[in-house]
């Protein structure tokens, strides 16, 4: 077959090269000379698109058909495809201290890892005819409503129909982007993966899915916005709009212009009462029921939550100085074990169509299972309606939280701005199966952003603490611990949708914020006793022991925070939460008793 258009002597199959920004043009054609694919394909985000690559998928064997739902499919990986290699992400830049804090001598730094240029020139080789004999895809999307001015545009250039398949859901890919880029003088963010296997190949392909992760890394450009991933073509590792782009590099962004990219969940919860809607975003490490908190079943009467976005929250001050969120995802992509109608049915009714499963089982009839799932008898069914608003919604509230076994309570309320911003530098949790450890130990994952730092965490916790100036109205800032458990280790606050009991009273301080409801204590507001409407529970809350604050675990875990923050930030940690971190630790010191 003769091809109209070739770029660098490779064949078009589909678009307009010819007609692209100039911009685009200039960097397609370089990864087309280095990659050397067999064919280039550029894509508009379709529905005959998506119907020609999902029945290509099919008819190769990566995607199957779960026939018992609408639309869904199930892929399965080569097992040495993992979810988040940690180890070989890194960010590359001329000051090693623009990317890493100032680690004592001797401590292995776990915020962010850095790459010197000329090592990550050797790394880059690894593209050199990587793609050959197989189709370069070019993916155009906008993270955010396309055209609104928190929104931001990237391009990816990948190997693999199944990461376009999956960008189309977790992103908004369309032909649109190529005006946007016209009418504006927007740069876009670059993102470059290969699964690493060209056709000449010996490599065995396991599951028809193609994958090098003997060579696989994950590499970050700030100066020229560019993400370079190869090897994997798992989750997030491939999804380049997802946590690469949408908080390591948008992080960095967000930071020049004055706004935060954070791992944050958005949702709206009105009194039906009173009709009044407050939006919050709250931060939990990976697997720590992010999604789960988004897509909440309210079981207090009078309560109505709908989800904005289940993962990433981009968020701007107005003119006014109210804080201003989007989602800059489309769609929703989560860990499965453990999830069912029990734990989270709106999660459950969001994925009974139009969805992905990789590496989940599958059963008799077409349908799928994992861990936890029981005998279960769409869009989000409780998607917001302005969740393309491109003004984005108003927040009042921040959370951080953490799977924190003892010790830590239910829910406080932090003093001030400043504190919330240290109590987010102290989050820790239970180590999780979306990160590269096992066992239950306690790690520390400041701000929930361990895994996705863009840049020198001691200038991230600046830039946090910078925004709290006029006209910025500051949101209230709390911690919430769901996952507190008695002696013998049931835990004691029954979650899920009782959780809603917890936003309430949070939602109350906000309205309110008297000393009614609000008991000062050395590490923040707690409730006051029978101030968390526990009416209708199955069974009585230990509230004495789900609030307490045991004077040697606090004595210890202050310690161990500031140590941890001494040894990891060093000398880039704020002068701002030292003085934060000793007025905590003198308040415990002086005022809590065993």
């Amino acid at each position: 077959m003769d091809y109209v258009q070739k770029v660098g002597g490779v064949p078009v199959t589909k678009g307009d090269f010819t007609g692209l920004p100039e911009s685009v043009k200039t960097f397609i054609t370089h990864w087309v000379q280095v990659c050397d694919p067999k064919y280039l394909y550029i894509c508009d985000g379709s529905q005959d698109e998506a119907n020609e690559v999902t029945d290509e998928l099919v008819e190769r064997g990566p995607l199957q058909i779960l026939t018992k739902y609408e639309n869904n499919y199930i892929a399965r990986t080569d097992s040495d495809d993992v979810a988040r290699v940690e180890s070989n992400i890194w960010t590359c830049t001329d000051d090693k201290y623009e990317t890493v804090p100032h680690v004592a001598p001797g401590v292995a730094g776990i915020l962010g890892k850095w790459c010197s240029p000329s090592d990550a020139r050797e790394y880059l080789q690894t593209f050199v005819g990587c793609m050959a004999g197989r189709t370069m895809y070019v993916i155009p999307f906008s993270m955010g409503p396309i055209g609104s001015p928190l929104s931001k545009i990237g391009i990816e250039i990948t190997d693999s129909n199944y990461v376009l398949l999956c960008m189309r859901i977790m992103t908004r890919v369309s032909h649109d982007i190529w005006d946007l880029l016209r009418a504006s003088n927007e740069d876009f963010v670059r993102c470059i993966h290969s699964v690493g296997v060209p056709i000449s190949s010996h490599r065995t392909i396991v599951n028809n899915w193609p994958c090098n992760p003997d060579k696989s890394f994950i590499g970050h450009f700030p100066s020229r916005k560019e993400i370079c991933s190869f090897g994997s073509g798992y989750g997030g590792n491939s999804l380049l709009g997802k946590k690469c782009y949408a908080l390591r590099i948008a992080s960095i962004i967000a930071k020049e212009e004055d706004w935060l990219a954070e791992h944050m969940l958005i949702m709206g919860i009105t009194n039906e009462k009173t009709g009044k809607e407050i939006f919050v975003a709250a931060a939990f490490p990976s697997a720590c029921g992010k999604t789960s908190m988004a897509m909440l079943t309210p079981t207090l009467p009078g309560y109505k939550v709908r989800c904005v976005g289940d993962d990433i929250a981009w968020m701007r001050f107005d003119e006014t100085g109210q804080l201003y969120a989007i989602n800059p995802e489309a769609g929703f992509f989560g860990v499965c074990p453990g999830t069912n109608s029990k734990t989270n049915p709106n999660v459950m009714q969001t994925f009974f169509k139009n969805s992905i499963f990789t590496n989940v089982a599958m059963t008799e009839d077409g349908g799928f299972f994992w861990e936890g799932l029981e005998d279960e008898v769409v869009k989000c069914p409780i998607i917001h309606h302005r969740w393309e608003d491109k003004k984005g919604v108003p927040i009042s509230v921040l959370i951080f939280g953490g799977k924190r076994p003892t010790g830590v309570p239910l829910v406080f309320e932090t003093f001030s701005w400043e504190h919330g911003v240290m109590v987010g530098a102290c989050v820790k949790s239970e180590a999780t199966a979306a990160a590269e450890s096992t066992g239950k130990k306690i790690m520390h994952d400041p701000m929930a952003m361990r895994p996705f730092m863009g840049y020198n965490f001691g200038k991230y916790l600046d830039h946090w603490l910078s925004l709290n100036k006029a006209p910025n109205k500051v949101p209230k800032v709390f911690h919430v611990n769901w996952f507190r458990v008695d002696e013998d280790g049931k835990f004691l606050w029954p979650g899920f949708g009782e959780n809603i009991r917890v936003l309430d009273w949070i939602i109350r301080r906000c309205e309110e914020g008297s000393d009614d409801i609000g008991l000062k204590s050395p590490i923040g507001y707690l409730p006051r006793k029978g101030s968390i409407n526990l009416e209708g529970l199955d069974k009585p809350v230990k509230w004495d022991e789900l609030f307490s604050l045991p004077k040697h675990y606090w004595e210890d875990d202050m310690a161990e925070s500031k140590r941890f923050l001494q040894l990891q930030v060093g000398e880039d940690l704020p002068k701002k939460v030292k003085e934060e971190l000793d007025a905590q630790e003198k308040r415990i010191n002086e005022e809590l008793f065993a």
